[in-house]
């Protein structure tokens, strides 16, 4: 009842002059902290006659619909492989288990001997700070 009672003193509050929000602050602080706001909400500022709210429904519809298509795609269960999100953390990724295919396996030694051991790697130059 509370809920609907502050709901409708809301919807009052810019028509019932500066006076009364000054004499009530604890039902606009109660309005303020449980009936839910637009953006558009203008209700505790008064009647200021260049206010439109209709000016600013075309802009909160549009940012609405953007943060719906960035929840649906980001939180919904039927993700597009496209837009999943990436692990960039170092220690999961290192941590996953890598699948390797059969030829790789199989040639593992040869891979070893070409790109490792026969690679000659001067260790000081690596030390060697790049200026």
């Amino acid at each position: 009842m509370q809920l609907y009672v502050l709901k409708l003193l809301k919807m009052q509050t810019k028509y019932l002059g500066r006076q009364w929000r000054k004499t009530n602050m604890k039902t606009m602080s109660a309005i303020y902290q449980k009936v839910r706001h637009r953006l558009n909400d203008d209700w505790a500022y008064g009647n200021d006659p260049d206010a439109r709210p209709w000016d600013f429904q075309a802009e909160e519809c549009a940012l609405r619909a953007c943060v719906d298509r960035f929840n649906s795609r980001r939180y919904n269960s039927s993700i597009d492989p496209e837009f999943e999100p990436l692990d960039n953390c170092v220690t999961s990724v290192l941590g996953r288990p890598v699948e390797l295919t059969e030829e790789f396996k199989k040639h593992y030694e040869v891979w070893l001997q070409q790109e490792v051991f026969s690679a000659s790697i001067d260790w000081d130059q690596l030390l060697v700070p790049n200026i």
